[in-house]
């Protein structure tokens, strides 16, 4: 075997169909439960959970693996307050205009408005950042490949893992994100991607009532 290959080790858990059905079953349900939530506790969270869930985020497959993101954790109230602020500011200019007549329509059954009061309330917030190519220790520019899929691979990852520890979060892209750069003072091959709240729901926290398509609606067979 060559050097820079090293064998597999993935341990099968299950011994036969039925077991292994009943398992997808469950894992099924649980992250049919998952759902953005725009009501946080500040209930503290350890920060090594944060790490660990970067962590998982960032075992994510890659074009050519090259790992085309960063993740800013942003617990500081300062910060979380002038990313507040920028975020509310583009955000009124999107529903006072920007947003068409459609879009507000499709928006009305969530609720939803240009106050994010979740960026200050939620003990953290993740900034993801994707890295349209790297830049060496030379200065010279190395291409990344694949790279919306791939930061968008690792952002699913992050959401299953918050909802599988109890946590919850939101998928939240104040556009346009520029702001974001600025304040976090990131590079120039760096534009902002998502951001996420993480924290524990608050106990008075409600989602509106949707249904997923059915399978029948998603899956193809050939």
């Amino acid at each position: 075997m060559s050097e820079e290959f090293v064998p597999y080790n993935h341990p099968v858990k299950f011994d036969n169909d039925q077991a292994l059905i009943n398992a997808s079953r469950s894992l099924n349900k649980t992250i049919q439960g998952r759902r953005s939530v725009r009501e946080f506790s500040d209930n503290p969270i350890p920060p090594e959970v944060i790490d660990n869930l970067v962590r998982i985020a960032a075992s994510a497959p890659s074009g050519a693996h090259k790992q085309p993101w960063t993740f800013v954790v942003v617990s500081s109230e300062t910060y979380k307050a002038k990313i507040r602020e920028a975020a509310e500011k583009e955000e009124y200019l999107n529903y006072n205009g920007r947003m068409s007549d459609d879009w507000l329509n499709d928006l009305r059954k969530f609720g939803t408005n240009w106050e994010k009061e979740f960026i200050t309330t939620a003990p953290y917030i993740i900034i993801v950042f994707k890295k349209s190519y790297d830049i060496e220790s030379n200065g010279d520019k190395a291409k990344n490949y694949y790279v919306n899929e791939s930061v968008g691979i690792a952002c699913g990852f992050l959401l299953s893992a918050i909802h599988q520890l109890g946590l919850v979060s939101l998928t939240h892209t104040p556009s346009p994100m520029n702001f974001l750069a600025e304040l976090l003072e990131r590079p120039t091959n760096e534009k902002a991607f998502l951001l996420m709240p993480v924290g524990y729901a608050a106990d008075s926290a409600v989602v509106p009532s949707i249904d997923r398509k059915p399978l029948s609606e998603v899956l193809l067979n050939y």
